[in-house]
């Protein structure tokens, strides 16, 4: 039987797995097990990023008559999954995979979620202040702008990459703010952390960006610093709509 895998978790791609994982959410939302709690997100995403194009669970789907029966019984245990997190304050419906479908490897297996651990950031971090790295990351970065326009994020997307942007946004928010948000996002994907580890990682990083001789982490001297560590995700996202529509009806 084909496997499904997550970071280092591996299960079986069945409605099973589904039924397993629901059990598992229910377990750490009523006994505090934040390891059983975040196994249910993660299985609700995997499924959102499985999914065909035509939004079928095509896992189900190759079950011949039997098919709806089983689309069905799975569609409901991960509407159960995102119910309990809607309780709990987070809205799994509005999740959206990244993936298009497509999943990263290393040749030998799916590497697409250690993508975003704390492992490879740190290890992103000393690899882009190379002077090779940026001089060959360079051309092929302003190779991705077109007439219709670049939304770019990066440490230098302004002050190097694309100095004559219409728009330069400098986002900041203090390293205790940044730290939590980065410990839920870990937490959520079942990583263990330490929220003070994080805080004192995110202020060396940003000792090092600032201070390095290649493409130093400053704003651009006509960019727009957002400070956002007293503001939510749609506050920021309402404020730079503004900022934008501003910027181009000029």
């Amino acid at each position: 039987m084909s496997k499904c895998k997550i970071g280092r978790d591996q299960w079986s791609c069945q409605n099973h797995t589904y039924s397993h994982q629901l059990t598992r959410t229910l377990y750490g939302a009523t006994f505090g097990s934040s390891k059983d709690y975040a196994m249910g997100e993660k299985m609700y995403k995997f499924a959102i990023d499985d999914l065909k194009p035509d939004g079928a669970l095509w896992r189900e789907a190759v079950r011949g008559r039997w098919s709806w029966s089983y689309y069905a019984h799975t569609l409901g245990l991960l509407l159960s999954i995102a119910e309990i997190y809607k309780h709990n304050g987070v809205d799994l419906y509005s999740y959206k995979s990244d993936k298009n479908g497509l999943t990263i490897h290393d040749g030998k297996e799916d590497i697409t979620g250690d993508l975003r651990s704390e492992k490879t950031a740190k290890a992103a971090s000393k690899i882009s202040s190379l002077k090779e790295t940026r001089g060959n990351l360079l051309e092929l970065q302003r190779r991705f702008y077109s007439s219709k326009g670049l939304v770019a994020d990066g440490r230098d997307m302004g002050t190097v990459v694309f100095p004559n942007a219409k728009l330069k946004i400098f986002l900041i928010a203090s390293p205790e703010v940044r730290a939590k948000r980065r410990y839920l996002e870990l937490q959520n994907r079942g990583q263990e952390v330490n929220m003070l580890a994080l805080i004192e990682d995110i202020k060396q990083r940003d000792l090092k960006d600032q201070t390095r001789v290649l493409s130093p982490l400053i704003p651009a001297e006509d960019s727009i610093v957002i400070d956002s560590s007293e503001m939510s995700l749609d506050e920021v996202l309402s404020f730079t709509k503004k900022l934008t529509k501003r910027k181009l009806n000029k």
